[in-house]
């Protein structure tokens, strides 16, 4: 399946897979390659629709608290976008030293990786996946990172420019944060992965036995913390694929001109703001789309996504502009009023007349850097208990938003002077039942293990 036939470019299409999420099926089998999982991140990062509207939406149907699964994942995105926020072009670097010097990686990404050729199944069958559809499952991502970095010995930073050019979901701050997590510059400890895990989570044509990864997490780990790569088997040229090409540019663009606007009220659209307009422009406002040339030569795209985003900006916007932000700045001039959505991917490109509305936000804004989720988690969820404590939801129109819980009372309540009817369930390592307790009260759903020692001892191994 192409990109275009699993990803329309259609806000029709975003709606319909939002209205397919079923979160309780979500959450048990997320970490699954053909698992139910949401497949909505080309329409978020592209801005059909905001965090705001799909949780609302989901929670129209199925009962969610602040502390559900899916809320707890949706909070990742804005999480990296908080990182950059603080770090600015820093997040295209090391945050920190990983388990080698950086200069001990190579910024060449392998032929044989390239081509699919690696004759090693769970990473071919990713690369002709990323490359076939321009999507990944976000275990496959971290997979493909992990071999690439920890056995290969390619610096994160060559791996996440490839993959970001080839996903239709390719968010910078997403995807680069995600592969310094992997890598251990921007989390505390290598994300490995062996042949076991693999099939256990992943369709047979994924499995590996037999190769480099089918060993222990204790060998990788040394491996990991080798300056010397693995050796590798690549197939035969038949057995590969060719990359596919990039492009910086759009086919259908004219350079920017004040007699496009001149007198006019603008809503400028660009790539990652393509959800509907708002509804309270001046009368008369025309639609300008603009796809910033200064980003577009710094990090060119597939045809694929060229095609996926040019679709749905050439539905909003009659008039479609490609240039520098001098050239665009000296065109918006003639306008009466230019206004878009703010996004970190433009900002720094749009003219300084320009208002910005402030993107869609989830969760309550949190002031200071944050260096690591569970610590961004903490804050921002702090005085979560309904999912009407989410200032992202309380911010739609009232017809858009989830009605809070009125027949549930919060766990701690419904519990409370009844230790009998206490839920229960089996530490995840050790398999001995768990007892709820008051504080796990905000946190249950995501609670696996019964003491610090099972934790460690499920950390030890490897596992996310």
């Amino acid at each position: 399946m192409t990109g275009e036939e699993a990803f329309p470019p259609t806000l029709a299409a975003a709606r319909a897979r939002i209205a397919a999420i079923r979160p309780a099926e979500y959450a048990r089998t997320r970490n699954a390659i053909d698992g139910a999982v949401t497949r909505l991140s080309p329409y978020i990062t592209h801005g059909f629709v905001s965090l705001p509207e799909v949780l609302a939406a989901v929670a129209a149907r199925h009962r969610l608290d602040g502390r559900h699964k899916f809320v707890f994942e949706l909070g990742w995105r804005e999480y990296f976008h908080h990182v950059w926020q603080h770090r600015g072009e820093g997040i295209l670097q090391s945050l920190h030293e990983g388990l080698l010097p950086d200069a001990a990686y190579t910024a060449e990404l392998p032929v044989d990786v390239r081509a699919a050729r690696t004759g090693l199944p769970v990473i071919d069958q990713a690369v002709r996946t990323l490359y076939t559809t321009g999507y990944l499952h976000n275990h496959a991502r971290m997979w493909l990172a992990s071999y690439l970095v920890h056995l290969r010995k390619v610096h994160w930073r060559a791996g996440a420019d490839w993959m970001v050019a080839h996903l239709l979901d390719g968010d910078l701050a997403s995807n680069h944060l995600s592969w310094q997590w992997v890598a251990a510059t921007g989390s505390r400890k290598p994300y490995l992965f062996n042949a076991e895990n693999v099939a256990r989570h992943a369709p047979a044509d994924w499995h590996s036995p037999g190769t480099v990864i089918d060993t222990t997490y204790e060998a990788l780990d040394v491996i990991a913390r080798s300056p010397t790569p693995v050796s590798a088997s690549p197939l035969a040229d038949r057995g590969g694929l060719d990359e596919p090409p990039l492009a910086t540019r759009p086919r259908d663009a004219a350079p920017p001109r004040g007699a496009d606007v001149s007198g006019r009220d603008v809503w400028l659209v660009h790539p990652w703001a393509l959800g509907e307009p708002p509804t309270d422009l001046p009368a008369g406002w025309v639609c300008v789309g603009w796809w910033p040339a200064e980003h577009h030569m710094a990090w060119p795209w597939s045809l694929a996504r060229w095609q996926f985003v040019e679709s749905r900006l050439s539905a909003l916007a009659p008039v479609r502009w490609y240039g520098r932000s001098e050239e665009v700045a000296h065109a918006l001039a003639a306008a009466r009023s230019v206004q878009t959505v703010s996004d970190l991917h433009v900002d720094a490109l749009l003219p300084p007349g320009v208002i910005r509305r402030p993107p869609p936000r989830l969760f309550p804004a949190v002031d200071n850097a944050c260096g690591s989720f569970s610590q961004w988690w903490a804050l921002s969820t702090r005085r979560i208990g309904d999912l009407s404590d989410l200032p992202g939801l309380a911010a739609l129109p009232a017809v858009t938003r989830p009605a809070p819980p009125t027949d549930r009372p919060p766990l701690r309540a419904a519990f409370k002077g009844n230790k009998q009817s206490l839920p229960s369930k089996p530490c995840a390592v050790c398999g001995r039942p768990m007892t709820w307790r008051k504080r796990w009260a905000r946190t249950w759903d995501e609670v696996k293990y019964c003491s610090d020692a099972c934790r460690r001892a499920r950390g030890s191994a490897g596992e996310p």
